[in-house]
């Protein structure tokens, strides 16, 4: 409420100047679905050196094409002047724009839903693309031309597929046509860091298995990874599946390697690259793969894994993401026996995996230098025999692990 609060303040202000200005876009649309919103768009007659005059703290992130971050007590909101765009030649964005009224701007965007402006001085709706009609009947229409719209930015293609599964709206059959027959011409328009953000926004609302589906259907997912060409839509199927079941932490990168189950760590990798993935990302489908590999073991194999190799991977905050995925991956019956097995582990080895995440060992350098040891590889190596003996044989007393140490080879080698 006190982003509306201050939003509302913007309008007043520029319409205390004189120029009509409303929300617009995207707040409108989930206002009228009573969806709780704090992201504010506002569109404005006043031109943006007005704005820059009229607000003492503003951003000039788009001055080129009328849109500048007015700031308001630390909060950000978008301003943009009305206008219609001329002559895109790259799909992405237009060459120039010209002033416009509020119905003209209406009419450049993408999607009837999200065309609607709000006065919030007097409550007022201002509809010129019949957005509410398509609101009530649950449908994603392009805005005149949908080829035209999809020309202008290729990635409104994917942003309907959006719409379409988050709201559960249907894409009208003329909109559906136009993606179809311009799905292959995504790239290089498109950058896949935007197509990337798109995953993101699927995902916040849980809905990447039925978007991913639907961007197959439409021809986008096999433009975004050819690899998916001839590509069974039941194999899709089998593979999205369990995402319904993962948890809510589980992170984006995680779900497209789930659609390369098969490949290699270089390959994962070079798919990372592709989608010009962070380093974060890139760590996790490290840990990852070794997680898969280990968790697919067969149990006679787990079963011979040394307590502190499962201690080191429970003490990895990305262990749960894994075990998440992994264990809801498998057939219903086998789900318990997994969770159960995991969570029994666990409880066994939660001290020694507390003393991993605080690197707080029983055995320190400190107690290996009272003890006659000097620093070096020497000590690395006892440091870690320490650790192996505390949690393999379950001892908590550093005196009776040093005694153990004193009795190994290591000791006397200098």
């Amino acid at each position: 409420m006190r982003n509306f609060a201050l939003a509302k303040q913007i309008v007043q202000t520029l319409v205390k100047a004189g120029f009509t200005t409303y929300f617009a876009g995207g707040w409108v649309r989930d206002y009228l679905m009573n969806h709780p919103s704090d992201d504010i768009d506002i569109a404005t007659q006043a031109p943006v050196d007005v704005i820059q005059r009229l607000f003492p703290k503003t951003i000039p992130v788009g001055l080129t094409f009328g849109i500048v971050i007015v700031v308001v007590e630390g909060h950000q909101f978008e301003v943009a002047t009305f206008r219609k765009e001329k002559d895109y030649v790259d799909g992405r964005r237009p060459t120039h724009i010209e002033s416009a009224t509020p119905e003209q701007d209406a009419l450049r965007r993408d999607f009837t839903i999200n065309g609607l402006f709000w006065d919030p001085l007097t409550k007022t709706l201002y509809d010129y693309v019949e957005g509410q009609k398509d609101l009530r009947s649950g449908i994603i229409r392009a805005i005149g031309d949908p080829h035209a719209r999809f020309l202008e930015d290729r990635l409104r293609m994917i942003r309907a597929v959006r719409y379409s599964t988050r709201f559960n709206f249907s894409i009208e059959v003329e909109t559906y046509q136009a993606i179809l027959t311009h799905a292959k011409s995504l790239f290089p328009s498109v950058a896949i860091e935007r197509v990337w953000q798109e995953f993101h926004k699927m995902a916040q609302f849980g809905k990447l298995d039925t978007s991913f589906l639907e961007l197959y259907r439409l021809g986008l997912l096999t433009t975004i990874f050819p690899e998916f060409q001839g590509l069974n839509i039941q194999e899709l199927e089998k593979k999205v599946e369990p995402f319904k079941r993962f948890s809510k932490k589980t992170p984006v990168i995680a779900y497209v390697l789930e659609l390369f189950p098969d490949r290699s760590l270089e390959e994962l990798l070079s798919i990372c690259e592709y989608l010009k993935l962070s380093r974060i990302e890139k760590n996790f489908t490290l840990f990852f793969h070794h997680a898969k590999k280990l968790l697919s073991m067969p149990k006679d194999w787990l079963d011979k894994l040394e307590l502190v190799e499962w201690a080191h991977f429970y003490a990895d905050p990305q262990s749960y993401v894994c075990l998440q995925i992994f264990g809801n991956g498998l057939p219903s019956k086998d789900r318990n026996e997994f969770f159960d097995f995991h969570q029994k582990k666990q409880h066994l080895l939660k001290k020694a995996i507390e003393r991993i995440q605080k690197k707080q060992p029983l055995v320190t350098s400190s107690s290996l230098k009272a003890a006659g040891i000097v620093p070096g590889k020497q000590m690395g190596l006892l440091l870690q025999e320490a650790e192996n003996i505390s949690i393999n044989q379950e001892i908590e007393d550093p005196q009776e692990i040093i005694s153990q140490l004193k009795k190994m080879p290591i000791w006397n080698h200098s």
